[in-house]
């Protein structure tokens, strides 16, 4: 989606606003003895208060209001009865329709005790998702967001999951420009216009380069279960600089 007017940007402020503040206070509810199923319950309350749906839901059917991955599970998983344990790597992505738009966010979570290098490998997840979001320039090339995502990874000595990849949202869940790589691509011939809305998630992981699907047609799990994690912001590029809109 590219926004043409000012009351299409309010709107996907508000939404943004709304994903954000339910992925906050998810991501504040997390603790050991708690399931997942409950704090997708708590999150499909948050979004109906506001009078949201659940865009997974609405769009694809997905069991859940919110999708819910705990470790080495690293994307789209399933509310159930898993019970979170000291120790974990827990995703929470929200995403939600409102008034005709969609908000999409996202992010990894631990429940403390973890490793070092597990805290690093967050950090970093954050620094590399800011690194794409600063690259996002109107009338420069899409695939400059992957590149700059890219540059970090290596630098930092991490790998990048290659088929997971940021979408336009706006209009519906995954909009137009659909599957934007989150690494470079050098091929991708794509400008980015002035008010272009879409999101930055890479995933960030400790040697995996691609996920395979679980077996319940949605969790996504690395083959040798490398940590990993995502991060995501739903953002408008603009020439003063891109706006954050899922900011809570």
């Amino acid at each position: 989606m590219t926004i043409e007017n000012d009351d299409q940007l309010q709107k996907l402020r508000r939404v943004g606003n709304v994903v954000a503040r339910t992925l906050k206070a998810m991501g504040a509810a997390l603790e050991p003895g708690i399931t997942t199923r409950e704090l997708d319950t708590l999150g499909r309350a948050l979004l109906e208060r506001e009078g949201a749906r659940s865009a997974p839901e609405i769009t694809y059917g997905f069991p859940g209001a919110t999708c819910i991955s705990v470790g080495p599970d690293c994307a789209h998983g399933i509310p159930d009865d898993t019970v979170i344990q000291k120790g974990d790597l827990v995703n929470i992505d929200v995403s939600a329709e409102l008034d005709g738009y969609f908000g999409d966010t996202g992010a990894s979570f631990t429940v403390p005790p973890v490793a070092p290098r597990i805290q690093r490998l967050c950090r970093d997840g954050r620094r590399a998702m800011w690194a794409g979001i600063r690259a996002a320039r109107p009338g420069g090339p899409l695939n400059a967001v992957g590149l700059a995502i890219e540059k970090f990874a290596q630098k930092s000595g991490y790998s990048l999951v290659r088929n997971l990849a940021s979408h336009g949202v706006g209009h519906s869940l995954h909009d137009e420009p659909s599957e934007i790589p989150t690494w470079y691509e050098p091929g991708d011939r794509r400008r980015i216009p002035e008010g272009l809305v879409f999101t930055v998630e890479p995933f960030l992981s400790l040697g995996a380069d691609w996920v395979e699907e679980k077996g319940d047609g949605w969790t996504l799990r690395p083959p040798e279960h490398q940590p990993t994690v995502q991060y995501e912001h739903t953002i408008v590029a603009t020439s003063k600089g891109p706006i954050i809109l899922t900011l809570a």
